[in-house]
């Protein structure tokens, strides 16, 4: 998968990894990290040290809240945007501004490399407060990482409750840069949007409607499908506001995430909606481009009864809040 894919590419159903490098390059733009988050106006007022317990159980302390603080996953990059808190270090900015377009980076962060493998000469160089990671990086990463700065391990998801578990890693990043006030609102913000979302749903007369959300990608000219099985963020976000997941399989335990071909779409109901996001800056529109001549996809129901439909590019399906809201407008939007 290219770099849309990564995130939950490392669930337990199947690995697409990317196998890239961190850069261990001079960073630009490191002047103005600084100078940013010295002015920055994200944070509370609030100091003092800060204990929590973060995905691997261990104990972490802070004297005070951070304020310079770098990220290797996208969901805490956007956690910290939406808090007020623009992070010096960004993993991969080129692809979160591909694909999340909810909470924008301004021109401060520095690059620090890819997800998985964020480059340690970079993130010793930021003056960090701290480092936010999910589990996915490389063998022994973390622990060099904290020989200089203090780490922060966040849970990737929880297909059990991927919404909660949204809120919990949104709340630990505000606890950690004392911007709980904004994590409040924001959680009151995403409710709102939902009982709208759940308004337009019922108006609509879709209550109850079986979706079936999907993304795909191709290699080696063969289209593969990735179902938002039950479980995952997005057909979570549909449930509550009265959708359906369609989809009989079941996904990986974090991200919620299956796996199927376009023979894997016959075991759908007649009567759904199929919807799927697809990015062209990050690997195109298989569906519409590489099964529009496909005999399977052309007798599926869905697609002869014209049920499909395309969301915008740049909504992260593994986001916080802000994109969720996103996928909520769209939803309306698809519902015509």
């Amino acid at each position: 998968m290219r770099t849309g894919r990564a995130l939950a590419a490392l669930s337990t159903a199947f690995l697409l990894v990317a196998a890239a490098c961190g850069t261990t390059e001079d960073a630009a733009g490191d002047d103005e990290a600084t100078e940013a988050a010295s002015t920055g106006d994200g944070g509370s007022e609030d100091s003092g040290p800060i204990t929590v317990t973060d995905a691997r159980g261990v104990e972490v302390t802070l004297e005070e809240p951070a304020v310079r603080v770098a990220g290797t996953e996208w969901n805490v990059i956007e956690h910290l945007v939406s808090l007020g808190v623009m992070p010096v270090g960004v993993s991969d900015i080129q692809g979160y501004e591909t694909w999340v377009s909810s909470a924008p980076l301004d021109d401060t962060p520095t690059d620090i490399g890819t997800r998985g493998e964020p480059s340690l000469d970079t993130l010793a160089r930021l003056d960090l407060d701290l480092v936010l990671v999910t589990d996915s990086l490389v063998e022994g990463a973390i622990e060099q990482i904290e020989q200089t700065t203090p780490v922060v391990v966040v849970p990737g998801g929880d297909s059990q409750d991927n919404i909660n578990q949204m809120f919990e890693n949104l709340d630990l990043v505000a606890e950690l840069t004392g911007t709980q006030d904004r994590a409040a609102e924001l959680r009151d913000e995403f409710d709102a949007k939902i009982e709208e979302g759940r308004a337009a749903v019922e108006d609509a007369g879709a209550a109850g409607d079986p979706v079936a959300f999907a993304d795909s990608w191709v290699d080696a000219g063969t289209v593969s499908i990735r179902p938002f099985a039950e479980g995952s963020l997005v057909s979570d976000v549909f449930a509550e506001m009265g959708l359906e997941n369609p989809w009989p399989m079941e996904g990986d335990p974090v991200y919620g995430l299956a796996q199927a071909d376009v023979e894997g779409l016959t075991v759908l109901p007649e009567d759904i909606r199929f919807w799927y996001i697809a990015n062209e800056v990050d690997g195109g529109d298989a569906f519409a481009d590489n099964l529009a001549d496909n005999a399977i996809w052309q007798s599926l129901p869905f697609v002869q009864s014209g049920n499909v439909h395309r969301f915008p590019d740049s909504l992260w399906m593994f986001g916080g809040p802000t994109s969720m809201m996103q996928f909520v407008d769209a939803a309306v939007d698809a519902l015509g």
